[in-house]
């Protein structure tokens, strides 16, 4: 005699749902990516004129937080203007390669309805006597994290002013070539002499 017990029955019955449930939401979902770049690849112009504008508040928001003293806030701001083209064509590139999967896993957790995952709630620990190590370890950790974010911030600087001109450069350049071409002939002309 054999027994046979439901429960078994009812989870491998409930796991093949289950498993067939999430290969059509991979299937679904590989359609979304596929349509998005698409969508994206279609778009081109409309996507570009976003990012512009995009660029174009970003740039003059984080140039008043950055550089508050206003001839050289005035400066970054033109220099920004500059290297619009030069960011255009990385966001391009980073959008097409990127955004189509961001899209597609912000669209699905909009669509799976799943709880969010429960927080644990704080617990109380109670403080040992020798705390003197940890005071150390944190006024160290401060410290670190202050002298990074002043390499941060000069980094970001120099990243900004060399783009900026390699931006004037091709700008320059691509304005009129012949006259600068021109130049360096006679520049050279006079130091063979």
């Amino acid at each position: 005699m054999t027994i046979i017990r439901h429960n078994s029955l009812n989870n491998s019955v409930n796991s093949s749902d289950q498993l067939a449930r999430k290969q059509f939401e991979e299937q679904r979902m590989r359609d979304v990516r596929l349509l998005l770049l698409n969508l994206s690849e279609n778009e081109e112009a409309t996507i570009k004129l976003v990012l512009d504008c995009l660029y174009d508040i970003g740039a003059v928001n984080f140039i008043n937080q950055k550089f508050r003293y206003r001839p050289f806030n005035r400066v970054m701001k033109s220099i920004a203007g500059m290297s619009k083209p030069i960011f255009r064509i990385y966001a391009w590139h980073w959008f097409r390669k990127n955004c189509p999967q961001l899209i597609a896993n912000w669209l699905y957790t909009q669509v799976a309805f799943e709880n969010p995952i429960n927080v644990p709630q704080e617990i109380e620990v109670e403080a040992s006597a020798i705390q003197q190590p940890q005071m150390l370890a944190a006024k160290n950790a401060i410290r670190e994290i202050k002298a990074l974010r002043h390499q941060i911030r000069w980094l970001t600087g120099i990243i900004i002013i060399s783009l900026s001109t390699l931006g004037i450069v091709i700008t320059t350049f691509n304005r009129n070539p012949p006259t600068l071409l021109q130049r360096s002939s006679r520049i050279e002309s006079t130091i063979n002499r």
